[in-house]
């Protein structure tokens, strides 16, 4: 072998090498579906704080209305025992 054939076969061996590289980085799968299943994630997690934050005022509304309507019948009773005292 002479230094001429030798050097053909590496450069050849070399631009296979390197094809087959390349094809298989190109077969790799793509991070994109995973990007978006993280930004969807994400937002679902932005969606859920907000539902959160407004399940977190409607019950404390609801809170609110339970305590005036304890608050009630005692002020009724109470001007009613008056109304018999008054009497």
């Amino acid at each position: 072998m002479n230094a001429h054939s030798l050097l053909r076969r590496s450069v050849l061996t070399l631009g296979v090498t390197a094809m087959l590289g390349g094809g298989a980085h190109g077969q790799a799968p793509q991070p994109a579906p995973e990007q978006q299943d993280m930004h969807s994630d994400k937002k679902d997690i932005r969606q859920d704080k907000r539902d959160l934050a407004q399940d977190r005022v409607d019950r404390n509304a609801d809170q609110r209305d339970i305590n005036t309507d304890k608050r009630d019948p005692h002020k009724d009773r109470k001007e009613l025992r008056a109304d018999r005292k008054s009497k």
